[in-house]
């Protein structure tokens, strides 16, 4: 079925006015395609982002509140701070918790692979 839309788009593209609404319809799909199809091939992707979207509007209404925050530094660092709450909701992983257990076990750090073992969804169900 997909193949047919493809076909038809290709087939239909030459003879369509680029400003027509049809026309931007057609150059949108084709544009949209390689996502269209990776998203077919994969069906354990949802096909709503409003998860994702709703987690994190509390950063795009606190961004006014930082719009004259001092430093680059100090913006980037929230929004660390913001992607890793949202990472451990992501992952069924209290912040809290996972921030505790994190703060217990980040100076023992020592290599990569260290620190790759504190990524959220590798932490132990049960922290010490």
């Amino acid at each position: 079925m997909l193949s047919a839309i493809h076909n038809l788009m290709l087939e239909q593209s030459p003879g369509v006015v680029p400003n027509s609404l049809l026309g931007k319809a057609l150059t949108y799909l084709r544009e949209q395609w390689p996502k269209l199809t990776r998203y077919v091939e994969n069906g354990d992707w949802p096909i709503s982002n409003n998860p994702c979207e709703n987690s994190i509007r509390p950063f795009v209404i606190g961004r006014r509140g930082r719009l004259f925050s001092d430093t680059v530094e100090g913006v980037t660092a929230s929004a660390n701070l913001y992607s890793f709450v949202e990472t451990c909701k992501a992952c069924r992983i209290d912040p809290y918790r996972y921030f505790h257990w994190l703060f217990k076990h980040i100076p023992l750090a020592k290599s990569v692979d260290d620190y790759d073992a504190l990524l959220p969804w590798k932490m132990p169900a049960a922290p010490q």
